[in-house]
């Protein structure tokens, strides 16, 4: 089977369950409306879907080495100023991240990959996954189970891109870190609470939030090696009420991204003695929650030339490869990637006009649907042909 030319022909169906699920975006961990969607899609091709965790997975094939095909499902929790006929029917959630492509390409390369499951040489898993935003899904899945029975040996997935760029290219990293680590954390301070006249009886929680700020963004001049990338930011302050009373508490939260395994090591040890030290210094304690705990994502190096091997004999008209592509944005499909070898691309998904100004997270980006035949032809291509080469 030609997978891309397969593609073609069901790129409206690819575009209408794209269009569904964008519709009826959901946020978070538990996405109802999705899930419920995805099941009764991959039933009506043949497959047996079941939940792993909050997310959805099913097999085909016949045993031998296994592949892991994953897309994840969740939307953003912001307002859509898209002007798409099919904007998010709920206020305040948007697919402005491109995860209903990601759904709907792995939808419709299952239903390929089903068409041609006799000339499967080995099992394809389908890893339909819910809180890559809040960084939950991959863990949720891999606590139960997605990794084994059958076990996995590699990985792949793609990511859509919107912006001013033309259809056809794939952007990856085989030699270095293609995205950052993302670990979130809450720093929770307790003081000792008073009336504003009287600073000297109580102990200010928001002075010593202040003071652990500022000494968070040495560890970024003072600590960190400038030849590694690494950020530190704290998007959250909260504390009081009223103006001429001193609460009991405060509470910082912020995130660390590095590209580095031994950089993200030190920035969040260093975090944490930080926060509690500077807090016993002015006569508070500090109490560090992770919200969040991500690796860098680096890409299996060889896989990754084999995999763009795969695409390249599918002969998509204007496939163009970018490589050395770095991001210091996040993506928690790294958990995947830190356990098995493991391959993730952008695929471009942009226009040459004003429909290409906004980035992705922007609540007025549009994303170009000719996307949907490149990115489901490719997954059902790279299983194919790595199981046939692989057995």
């Amino acid at each position: 089977m030609n997978y891309y030319e397969r593609a073609v022909e069901l790129k409206e169906d690819t575009i209408a369950d794209r269009r569904y699920i964008h519709e009826n975006a959901e946020v978070g961990l538990d996405l109802p409306k999705t899930k419920a969607y995805v099941i009764k899609k991959l039933k009506d091709y043949g497959l047996e879907p079941k939940n792993c965790g909050y997310g959805v997975t099913a097999t085909l094939g016949k045993g031998g080495k296994c592949i892991l095909l994953r897309a994840d499902m969740d939307a953003l929790p912001m307002p859509e100023e898209s002007g798409e006929a099919f904007a998010c029917k709920e206020k305040n959630v948007n697919h402005a991240c491109g995860h209903d492509f990601h759904a709907a390409m792995l939808l419709t390369a299952a239903r390929l990959l089903k068409e041609n499951e006799d000339a499967l040489e080995g099992t394809v898993k389908f890893m339909f996954q819910p809180a890559e935003e809040t960084f939950e899904g991959s863990k949720n899945m891999i606590e139960n189970g997605i990794l084994e029975n059958p076990k996995v040996d590699v990985a792949l997935a793609y990511h859509v891109a919107p912006g001013e760029m033309p259809i056809g290219i794939y952007m990856y990293n085989d030699s270095d870190t293609l995205m950052s680590s993302v670990d979130g954390f809450r720093i929770k301070i307790k003081g000792k609470g008073g009336h504003g006249a009287y600073p000297n009886i109580a102990v200010d929680p928001i002075n010593i939030g202040v003071h652990i700020h500022l000494a968070l963004q040495e560890l970024i001049a003072r600590e960190s090696n400038p030849a590694h990338s690494c950020v530190l930011t704290v998007g959250k302050f909260t504390a009081g009420s009223v103006a001429n009373i001193i609460p009991d508490t405060a509470e910082l939260e912020g995130t660390i991204r590095t590209n580095k395994k031994e950089a993200r090591e030190l920035l969040v040890r260093r975090m944490k003695e930080v926060a509690q030290k500077t807090a016993e210094l002015y006569g508070g304690s500090a109490e560090i929650e992770m919200i969040s705990e991500v690796p860098p994502l680096i890409c299996d190096s060889a896989l990754t030339k084999e995999m763009i091997g795969y695409m390249k004999d599918l002969e998509i008209p204007g496939l163009t490869g970018y490589p050395d592509i770095t991001s210091s944005a996040s993506e928690d499909f790294a958990l995947i990637a830190e356990k098995v070898p493991s391959v993730f691309m952008y695929l471009s998904a942009g226009y040459m006009d004003e429909r290409g100004k906004y980035s992705a997270h922007n609540p007025k980006v549009q994303f170009n649907e000719e996307v949907c035949k490149i990115g489901a032809s490719c997954l059902a291509q790279c299983a194919t042909k790595w199981l046939h080469n692989n057995k």
